[in-house]
């Protein structure tokens, strides 16, 4: 048997990014094996069974039942493979290589898992690769029909959602003139999915004046906060409810945020039109929530970014975690470094923290004693340290709510209306930075400078930093919370009364 060659093009999702990978199938005459190679992982490896099982159960001879030397190169050969993106591919190039089939793979991506009988099954990471193969100059991919919807999304390549593999075989075969039709999936609208259900309203929860004022300055300029009070005072409907007031994503957003749940396996057939809302629990791991592992995986942080990170109780995290959010908190990106690689992940979340006063919660309660020791009240609040405390802008007391306020029928300010003036706060951060993402909170020194701050308030800020001791970090944390407030208020500059309520959000301790 005559040497025979083919080449075809798949990809995967590596890091946030998709990558293009090339198949190289070479059969030749000699003992029979089939091999894999460029560095695959497990999953990749066993792909030589379920091809072979598929090729089969679709009408041809598999390459375990010929005798041939069949070898399967995944290049660039240095990236780890990872997963069953390949399987369609290096089906494709077999039959390509053997002549059973015949087309022309240029300008082409096939991407899907194989089952034995030839199905083709959902694979994660979709959308990080279309983007790529668009950018790549691909004109065609080829994805299984669970994919196809996510993949529509982007906008100037043809995406064909296939069954199996004998309906992409009989779709570009050459050789006879197909009888199956696979019809282009229809561009994927966004303005469809712009729908959030809000689960809790601020119109359902009675009280917290001063805890919704503070949420509704956080989500109006992305300023971190953190919640304490007994237990049972409503903090965690607070922080549910505090998703509902972000602003809806822009079609750049949705991509960008659909891309890294995609990655992360969360999304299949829908995608993420609103601002996340992640809700880790206090025993998660540090890899789970910053994100790591052997080959860099993305966390909670991420999984949170243009969103919400809501960590209640929050002492209770592991010291490691905490420690770890400065530089995120700080940058909006937290980079891992590994054995097996480096990555950056982008984490641009708004921080929503939720704590007891005390160990067993009822510290300054009305109604319940505490029973901790002064001893088990300052470790308690040494977990958090002080340079977490100077990235946290507003902290908020939620105390008992009066059993008569939770009876009255008073008309409360829903969400809706809170949201209408954090919109056009937001219009206002978007005229005076010239961008649609950059959030009074993410204010540079020179930033600050630029803004028109009167020496009146100038000296406020002066008595009121040597006051509390604030550190240069939260002296400016102070000014970009002014500023907010200022724009909630309408206002063009920043007043007094606009530094004596950000002040008001210190920690008492302080």
């Amino acid at each position: 048997m005559a040497k025979n060659f083919s080449r075809v093009y798949s990809a995967q999702p590596y890091q946030l990014q998709g990558h293009i990978i090339s198949i190289e199938v070479d059969i030749t005459n000699g003992l029979h094996n089939f091999s894999i190679v460029g560095l695959p992982d497990k999953s990749v490896e066993e792909a030589r069974d379920r091809v072979s099982s598929a090729i089969k159960n679709s009408g041809f001879v598999s390459p375990k039942q010929n005798n041939h030397k069949t070898i399967v190169s995944l290049a660039p050969a240095e990236l780890r493979k990872e997963g069953s993106y390949f399987d369609l591919g290096i089906a494709l190039g077999y039959l390509l290589a053997s002549h059973d089939i015949i087309f022309d793979p240029e300008d082409k991506l096939f991407i899907g898992e194989l089952s034995l009988n030839g199905d083709l099954r959902s694979v994660t990471g979709i959308l990080p690769i279309v983007q790529s193969a668009k950018q790549a100059g691909f004109k065609e991919i080829f994805v299984p029909v669970g994919n196809a919807k996510e993949a529509a999304l982007i906008d100037g390549i043809i995406i064909y959602p296939a069954k199996n593999l004998a309906e992409v075989i009989k779709y570009v075969d050459q050789v006879e003139e197909s009888n199956v039709a696979i019809t282009a999936q229809p561009k994927t609208p966004l303005i469809q999915e712009q729908v959030m259900i809000v689960q809790t309203d601020f119109a359902d929860i009675k009280g917290q004046e001063i805890a919704k004022r503070a949420l509704e300055i956080a989500a109006a300029g992305g300023h971190n906060c953190i919640m304490s009070g007994p237990p049972g005072t409503g903090k965690t409907m607070l922080a549910k409810a505090f998703a509902g007031l972000l602003p809806a994503l822009s079609e750049d957003e949705i991509l960008e945020i659909t891309g890294i749940h995609s990655v992360a396996g969360i999304v299949r057939e829908q995608f993420i039109c609103y601002p996340p809302f992640r809700s880790p629990h206090h025993t998660s791991s540090y890899v789970s929530i910053i994100g790591g592992g052997g080959i860099p995986k993305p966390g909670e942080i991420t999984l949170a970014h243009r969103g919400v990170l809501f960590m209640d109780e929050f002492p209770e995290f592991s010291k490691h975690v905490l420690e770890s959010l400065r530089q995120p908190m700080e940058d909006r990106l937290v980079h891992i470094s590994r054995a097996k690689g480096n990555a950056i992940f982008p984490a641009g979340f708004t921080l929503v923290a939720a704590m007891n006063p005390c160990p067993c919660g009822n510290l300054g309660s009305l109604h319940k004693t505490c029973i901790c020791s002064s001893h088990d009240i300052t470790r308690y609040k040494r977990k958090i340290s002080g340079p977490i405390i100077d990235r946290i802008d507003l902290w908020m007391t939620v105390e008992h709510i009066d059993y008569d306020t939770l009876s009255a029928t008073d008309a409360i300010e829903s969400s809706s209306d809170i949201k209408k003036r954090i919109i056009n706060a937001r219009e206002k951060q978007k005229n005076r930075f010239e961008s649609s993402t950059k959030l009074n909170s993410h204010m540079t020194a020179k930033d600050i400078e630029k803004l028109s701050i009167t020496p009146d308030v100038r000296k406020i800020l002066a008595d009121s930093a040597r006051h509390f001791k604030l550190s240069p970090r939260a002296y400016h944390r102070m000014i970009k919370l002014a500023q907010t407030i200022a724009d909630l208020d309408n206002q063009e500059i920043i007043l007094p009364e606009h530094v004596l309520e950000a002040f008001q959000y210190r920690p008492r301790e302080e």
